[in-house]
């Protein structure tokens, strides 16, 4: 599967695409990808630089995954939908599928989950986009576990066990593909906890799908 991710750190730290790769390889899944990131950057700024539209155009993806910038869906849903309408009608006429980077809050706003959740499933909805609900599965693993931490200190920004906890929802929601028992080393974090991550996202993704 070819895919083209474009959006910010939260999609470039700790390198998920590369961590999605590994984990679909165990699973015998041949996965390119390429990233179109900038720091902090809207779908909006994505859209007027070009680039992503002619990666869409011209790279002959299988599906193109969009991420927004982190509050935005918070601050002005309407406008990341308006985005999201026009990055899908150039993802469409290339004949590759949208799918959505559903983000996660920030640990010192926890509430504001919800309004991400409802930007996300909204336009997966009204675009017949496939949803990737990373924050909701971060919303329920924090509720449950205390370790690992899943925020870097600044409260948004992805530990590398943030990162892989995404990695495992993106195979099941977008490769619908198993990730517990995947015996791949992942940089920062121990087996252990590779597992324990594993196991956690498999079992909150079946409940939310």
């Amino acid at each position: 599967m070819r895919i083209l991710f474009v959006g910010n750190s939260f999609t470039s730290n700790n390198n998920l695409p590369k961590l999605l790769k590994d984990l679909a390889g165990a699973r015998g899944i041949e996965v390119e990808h390429k990233i179109i990131s900038a720091g902090g950057a809207s779908l909006r700024q994505h859209l007027n630089a070009g680039k992503a539209l002619d990666a869409i155009a011209n790279g002959g993806y299988d599906v193109v995954v969009l991420q927004e910038q982190s509050t935005l869906p918070i601050k002005s849903p309407d406008r990341f939908r308006e985005s999201a309408r026009d990055f899908h009608e150039a993802i469409a006429a290339a004949g590759a599928r949208t799918a959505f980077y559903l983000t996660w809050a920030r640990s010192n706003a926890p509430e504001t989950q919800q309004a991400l959740t409802d930007a996300y499933t909204g336009a997966a909805s009204e675009l017949g986009g496939t949803l990737i609900p990373v924050g909701m599965v971060w919303e329920r693993f924090l509720a449950a576990h205390d370790k690992p931490v899943l925020h870097e200190s600044d409260n948004s920004h992805p530990t590398p066990a943030g990162s892989y906890l995404g990695a495992c929802v993106f195979l099941i929601a977008l490769l619908e593909a198993d990730p517990v028992g995947i015996d791949v080393p992942v940089k920062g974090l121990d087996a252990e906890t590779a597992a324990l991550v594993q196991q956690a996202a498999w079992d909150i993704c079946n409940d939310l799908i």
